[in-house]
């Protein structure tokens, strides 16, 4: 499992060990799995270097040699070592600035192409979530309210939680009026759970059974599933414009998979 299921951390820096360097990074899990023969692991190293966008001078340096957004490609390749199925990146360019954000996403498409594995990518940029997933699932204190293809959870969201996220991105037309969802209350704390439906403190759509019942992740198609009490009676998309798309203009400066608008 461990060779299948690799990980890409949030934090460049923090993630690598300072006495190692670059190529004994990438040599661990090589070693460790015995994936290449050790007189292979040197070449394996170093292709595995100009996968990510790094030169093969750079495997006898330090972590703190390099620049965040070539330390992240560091973490990339030892993930990328094991030749896994599924790769989990938590928050994996937040900690980056915009441009060498750009460019290591650019990166995730490109080696997901090439060698079709499959991201867990969890992330609280939402303009960064529709460019770069197939599909979206959304979480409130650690329970999916709402699950589906990108585009039908991005413009037919139908859990109030999902409603609210969407309405907070910045829209990048100004004059655009666009209904903001405002949320009350205050969140519960994840040590003490509230019964029932854990969004109800705070949603306006609330009714008595969501106060004692924890309502169940369904859905009329496997597109776009949701855990509503209401979904079938409400019409929570009705008042909400679809989340701003990229204008071709833009679209033409930005390189795919390019994230277009950033969100806090």
């Amino acid at each position: 499992m461990r060779r299948r299921l690799q990980i890409i951390f949030q934090d460049p820096y923090a993630s690598l060990n300072p006495r190692m360097t670059a190529g004994e990074i990438i040599a661990e899990p090589l070693l460790l799995h015995r994936i290449v023969p050790k007189t292979a692991v040197s070449e394996r190293v170093v292709e595995i270097m100009r996968d990510v966008g790094l030169a093969s001078y750079h495997a006898d340096r330090y972590p703190h040699q390099f620049s965040g957004g070539q330390r992240q490609r560091i973490g990339i390749a030892r993930a990328l070592a094991c030749d896994p199925e599924v790769i989990v990146c938590d928050e994996p360019v937040s900690a980056l600035d915009l441009s060498v954000r750009a460019q290591v996403v650019n990166l995730l498409g490109d080696l997901q192409q090439r060698y079709a594995f499959a991201y867990v990518f969890i992330s609280h940029d939402l303009s960064l979530v529709r460019r770069i997933s197939h599909r979206v699932a959304v979480m409130y204190l650690g329970r999916i309210v709402e699950e589906g293809r990108t585009e039908r959870v991005f413009d037919q969201p139908r859990h109030p939680y999902t409603r609210a996220l969407l309405s907070a991105i910045p829209r990048p037309t100004p004059n655009r009026v666009a209904h903001r969802q405002i949320l009350e209350g205050d969140l519960p704390s994840p040590t003490s759970i509230p019964p029932g439906c854990r969004f109800a403190p705070r949603c306006a759509y609330v009714v008595p059974d969501c106060r004692t019942t924890v309502p169940e992740l369904s859905g009329k198609t496997a597109e776009h599933s949701t855990a509503c009490h209401r979904q079938d009676e409400l019409d929570l998309a009705a008042d909400l414009q679809p989340a701003a798309k990229p204008s071709p203009a833009l679209l033409r400066r930005a390189a795919p998979y390019a994230p277009t608008v950033t969100t806090n």
